[in-house]
């Protein structure tokens, strides 16, 4: 009798999972001619280390992907006025590695859960390749929404 009073828990998606041998960390100390490659390879033009180092001081976290053989293969960074915004930055999966849609939707999702969790309520916007597109589609961001486009300056 009891057990007809019960509602069961709506069933939750997994999160997606990395493959197997590859790593996960929020990775502090992070070499940074190891960021600066894997941005490159991604397509973004090379940044001086200094400046590298001041947006990863500027940052609220980071998160790193790493492959069997330990090189970096994805990457990003959170930043946010800890009241009602957080940006994440920087969203990279190395193109040439067979798994880069996986890294990339493990990359996002773990990011947006933890900035749910730290800072709930927060508007989140995303600067991304267009191979992230879909990965940000799945975890429900808009593209554009009603027409809207971000601008940005490049300094």
């Amino acid at each position: 009798m009891l057990d007809s009073l019960l509602i069961p828990f709506r069933s939750q998606p997994q999160p997606p999972a990395l493959p197997e041998g590859y790593s996960l960390a929020s990775d502090a100390r992070l070499p940074l001619e190891e960021l600066d490659r894997l941005l490159v390879l991604c397509g973004d033009p090379s940044r001086p280390l200094e400046r590298l180092q001041r947006a990863l001081e500027r940052s609220a976290w980071q998160l790193t992907v790493r492959d069997g053989a330990g090189a970096l293969v994805g990457f990003v960074r959170a930043t946010s006025d800890l009241a009602l915004n957080a940006n994440l930055w920087d969203l990279a999966a190395d193109p040439a590695d067979p798994s880069q849609p996986q890294l990339l939707l493990v990359l996002v999702h773990t990011a947006l859960a933890r900035l749910r969790r730290d800072l709930p309520g927060c508007s989140i916007s995303v600067a991304a390749l267009p191979a992230a597109l879909q990965p940000l589609r799945h975890q429900g961001f808009v593209v554009d929404p009603g027409g809207i486009r971000a601008m940005g300056l490049r300094l």
